[in-house]
């Protein structure tokens, strides 16, 4: 059933668990992703992200993410992440999305927050719910996320809510996008003092790659909604190279690459705890 990050993360919130957000670029990682929630009962939260678009173009993808979460028998959250232009944040609007990511983090924090601020009241009034992002995650293969001047700060967190009313907030506390070359720091001191000072639900971003006890801590910390895709792309490189050896065929190779990404998503589900919580 479709929905959007209210229908799923307060109750998420609320109850301590995580929901997870699965970018699909392509209708494979769709079929993994919704038929791993459907067999634990989770909520799910699909999508892609503008960087991503090369990959999957928005108008080719989203009528398929949009038709799977309205016949899919768990709630679904169809979510434009990291929407870096208005343009487009607006086109997945009209395509159906059920939620915006709209990122301005690494630009000025006033504008991140003008420009956010204006969002939300145009994703309301489509009935969509919007994530924003105050601090900055950056990339695994960059020094930026050892640099803890980027780091989420609660006073800025509680502020950003106060002027954008997002309904989310992704906040940068040692994560970083892409695969890690050494094990990420997450500073869970941190997390703590942003939840303690906000009740908007909160975001990991930069999830693949983090150990299972990372996960739960966080979880138990406060957030509602991590972000995965490398793990899917690594667990479907995996098997797609298995079955090159193997010399299958094309269909048997498509089928293989499915199963391995649903693996990896039920797998997600249950380290975060939101299984049987549709």
């Amino acid at each position: 059933m479709l929905a959007n990050l209210n229908d799923v993360l307060k109750k998420a919130q609320k109850e301590h668990y995580g929901v997870g957000l699965f970018n699909t670029i392509d209708t494979d990682m769709l079929e993994a992703v919704i038929a791993a929630a459907e067999e634990a009962k989770s909520p799910v939260v699909i999508g892609t992200a503008e960087v991503l678009l090369p990959y999957g173009e928005l108008k080719l993808i989203a009528p398929a993410l949009i038709a799977a979460a309205k016949r899919a028998t768990v709630p679904v959250v169809v979510h434009y992440d990291h929407g870096l232009t208005f343009n487009r944040c607006i086109e997945a609007l009209q395509c159906g999305f059920t939620s915006i990511m709209f990122d301005g983090s690494a630009g000025d924090p006033a504008e991140n927050i003008r420009a956010t601020r204006e969002m939300v009241k145009i994703a309301h009034a489509f009935g969509a719910t919007v994530e924003g992002e105050i601090g900055h995650v950056g990339q695994a293969d960059s020094r930026d996320n050892e640099n803890t001047g980027g780091y989420t700060t609660p006073e800025e967190a509680s502020d950003y809510i106060k002027n954008t009313g997002v309904d989310a907030l992704a906040v940068a506390i040692g994560t970083a996008h892409g695969a890690y070359k050494s094990k990420p720091k997450l500073d869970f001191h941190r997390l703590a003092e942003i939840r303690a000072a906000i009740d908007t639900p909160l975001v990991l971003h930069g999830g693949s790659g983090l150990t299972d006890d990372d996960f739960k801590k966080a979880v138990c910390g406060g957030i509602a909604k991590v972000n995965i895709f490398t793990d899917l792309c690594l667990a479907g490189t995996q098997a797609a190279r298995s079955a090159l050896a193997e010399k299958d065929d094309y269909l048997f190779a498509r089928n293989k690459k499915v199963e391995a990404m649903k693996a990896a998503v039920r797998r997600k589900i249950d380290l975060f705890g939101s299984n049987a919580k549709a």
